[in-house]
């Protein structure tokens, strides 16, 4: 793995490098871009990957890791790739062939975690994104839980070495940790998180269960039209983060990544740009104080930039 990452001991003995690189891509952006974005991530040396079926660049995403492990820069054990099962493949008889496609997409024979997206079971058919005539979401009746054990058969098979979750409450991760005949916790639990949200109860709340809190938005988000309202403050520009990254010699990004880190959190980075990629892996290159710790915490606004209602 990258002398750059560091790494976090997931609890079914794997490990985890405690900086990743976000993939999500709004509908705006060409697909071309997330190719050429998970290439520099890799040749920068980012060595775990995020990435999702609903993001719809699980193609590109592997043919970056493809062209990097071809041209001997990446051998496939170096890389931690992360992907997520959809809303709508819940029902249990659903969950294996969904992964195998998203294996396919990604030119793998395993990933090394695999999420439910979301803790909503959606209906299954065409449509990703079901609606009734209303416009409101055609939801499923199938119980996660069972979604759950088609997971824990995945990883018996093989398919994939880690199993968790993304966007699930406390009560949503009681309910599987609580059930009956449970054979694998979830090692993760993916939200979104950052200094206006900085989930400290949920963030206690898995540290005690020993599942790591993984976050997206980890800088406030790139603010995409369809997602963000645009009049949201812009968590960058926040004066008392610029002070303490000021008096810290570093950018308000890093030290945002940074405040992550030192709770423990593993936080998703995302961008287009090799130099801000660069800059983002020097977050193990410093250290915050307690007071400027302290001080970042003072930021919590519980504010949702993806409130994904």
């Amino acid at each position: 793995m990258s002398s750059k990452q560091q790494f976090v001991k997931l609890n079914d003995g794997h490990f985890i490098p405690a900086l990743g690189f976000g993939t999500y891509k709004p509908q705006e952006v060409p697909k071309s871009k997330s190719l050429e974005a998970a290439n520099l991530a890799i040749g920068v040396g980012y060595r775990h990957i995020d990435t999702a079926f609903a993001y719809q660049v699980e193609e590109e995403i592997g043919q970056a890791i493809q062209s990097k492990i071809k041209a001997g820069i990446v051998k496939r054990e170096d890389m931690f790739i992360t992907t997520k099962l959809w809303c709508t493949c819940f029902r249990p008889e659903l969950v294996k062939s969904s992964l195998e496609k998203s294996l396919k997409r990604l030119q793998l024979d395993y990933v090394d975690l695999y999420l439910m997206h979301y803790p909503v079971p959606m209906k299954s058919g065409d449509n990703d994104f079901p609606v009734d005539e209303q416009g409101k979401t055609l939801l499923d009746t199938v119980d996660f839980c069972a979604t759950w054990e088609a997971l824990e058969k995945c990883k018996d098979a093989g398919l994939v070495k880690s199993i968790g979750v993304s966007n699930f409450n406390h009560r949503q991760l009681e309910r599987i940790l609580n059930k009956p005949g449970l054979k694998y916790k979830p090692v993760c639990n993916q939200v979104e998180c950052h200094l206006y949200l900085n989930q400290s109860k949920l963030l206690d709340y898995c540290k005690s269960k020993d599942i790591v809190l993984v976050a997206y938005g980890a800088l406030g988000t790139q603010r995409y039209k369809e997602w963000v309202d645009q009049n949201s403050p812009v968590l960058l520009n926040d004066p008392v983060l610029c002070d303490v990254a000021k008096k810290n010699k570093r950018s308000p990004a890093l030290t945002a990544l940074r405040y992550l880190f030192q709770r423990g959190v593993v936080p998703l980075a995302q961008s287009f740009k090799e130099n801000e990629m660069k800059e983002n892996l020097q977050i193990f290159e410093f250290q915050l104080s307690p007071e400027d710790m302290k001080t970042l915490d003072g930021l919590n606004k519980n504010f949702r930039y993806l409130s994904a209602d």
